[in-house]
């Protein structure tokens, strides 16, 4: 009986042992023995990249106005401002009005563009494992829930010196005085600012998502040693 005992133990030591042999057959290699700050310095870069590739085309004339994965619309709020104004023959201010927007994202993105490379520095990756395994956007979305506060505080008032320099603050308050003086509407007061911040920085955000993207599922842009070890752990 104590012989039979023995025996089931010795097999089922043999088949765990040819188990885990099994799972360690199927890491990619090179990738024993990467610990989480490692894996965290292969995040940090790829969010690196992401604003040096994605963000700094939101810089550029037209960066979020003709980006249709980032242009800003006109909140609920203001699409009545927008209908009012059309139906009354002012098409080409509402038009006016609706570049603006978009020219002073991409004027303050440019001025800004530092505090989320300092944002990225200074991220901690408690689990950068589990991360690393996560969804597409995993990364960004970690930066985007830990940086969102303290970056709203900075760009805010980056936006409104942005309004100021593209005309941005006129345009409007013209707009929203004429829309205000048109018979039978409700008078409009909207805090512009505060929108084209959540916006702006929702746009960021969502090109660093599509450059992470690209380095976990095309090869061929690990252009690193390091995105190259960290990221084949998710292959």
């Amino acid at each position: 009986m104590i012989r039979k005992i023995l025996v089931f133990i010795l097999v089922l030591n043999l088949t765990a042992c040819a188990e885990l042999q099994q799972v360690v057959n199927q890491l990619p290699q090179g990738t024993i023995g990467i610990g989480n700050d490692e894996i965290a310095s292969g995040l940090r870069q790829a969010l690196d990249f992401g604003i040096e590739k994605q963000v700094s085309k939101l810089t550029q004339t037209d960066g979020f106005y003709k980006n249709e994965l980032v242009k800003i619309l006109l909140p609920a709020e203001l699409q009545k401002v927008d209908k009012g104004l059309r139906d009354i023959g002012l098409s080409k201010l509402a038009d006016e009005g609706l570049k603006v927007l978009n020219r002073a994202a991409e004027d303050a993105v440019k001025e800004a563009t530092p505090i989320f490379v300092d944002a990225v520095k200074g991220i901690t990756f408690a689990d950068a494992k589990n991360i690393l395994i996560g969804n597409d956007d995993a990364a960004t979305q970690y930066l985007n829930g830990k940086t969102q506060t303290a970056l709203y505080a900075k760009f805010n008032p980056v936006i409104k010196n942005s309004f100021s320099k593209v005309g941005a603050d006129e345009i409007w308050n013209n707009l929203i005085s004429k829309y205000n003086s048109i018979p039978f509407t409700t008078d409009v007061n909207p805090d512009l600012t505060d929108y084209v911040t959540n916006e702006a920085l929702k746009g960021v955000f969502t090109m660093i998502a599509v450059e992470e993207k690209e380095i976990r599922n095309n090869i061929g842009s690990r252009t690193t040693d390091l995105l190259r070890k960290v990221f084949a752990l998710q292959d």
